[in-house]
């Protein structure tokens, strides 16, 4: 399960109609426009300082946002992501979801070295350990351990370190032979 925090929504309206009674206004208008500015800045440095200053996300040294890459929003601050990674280009990253009867906010946290492939949506709640790589057009909606292979929507283990390291080891073992 998701780690995230519930919040139960009043009246006969939908949550997202509530959507300013959840989070201000202003800091959405904020958001949204360093974050476009962001998306298509070409240069990492600036990008990075742009979500570490404006939008208080956690970015670690020498990691990379591809063009177009999605912050959330409404609750960026709730994105840590590890040293030297790679999010891929059109990447969504979510810390909130709105339901019909509720919506849902939780934070997102990406390890070192995890390369996420190019057109993923991660949901809030979630955490990817250090060194895992999730494919490309992955919707992430669960923890990804540690070194592991994942893809799939839904995402799915594809294989685990263990399972990588013991196919390295082979294919090495197969081409001394």
């Amino acid at each position: 399960m998701r780690r995230t925090e519930r919040y139960r929504t009043k009246g006969d309206a939908n949550s997202l109609w509530h959507i300013y009674q959840t989070v201000s206004f202003w800091k959405v208008a904020k958001n949204f426009f360093f974050i476009q500015v962001g998306r298509y800045t070409p240069f990492i440095p600036l990008k990075n300082f742009i979500y570490r200053t404006f939008l208080r996300m956690k970015i670690g040294d020498k990691t990379s946002f591809a063009l177009m890459v999605m912050p959330d929003t409404m609750f960026p601050e709730r994105i840590k992501v590890g040293d030297n990674t790679i999010i891929g280009f059109n990447t969504t990253i979510l810390a909130h979801e709105y339901l019909i009867d509720e919506y849902r906010i939780g934070d997102v946290v990406i390890g070192d070295r995890v390369m996420i492939g190019a057109n993923s949506t991660i949901l809030p709640g979630v955490e990817i350990g250090d060194g895992a790589i999730v494919s490309a057009a992955s919707l992430v909606n669960r923890d990804i351990p540690a070194g592991a292979l994942a893809g799939g929507n839904p995402v799915r283990i594809i294989y685990t370190a263990e399972q990588m390291e013991a196919r390295k080891q082979a294919s090495s073992r197969n081409l001394q032979d």
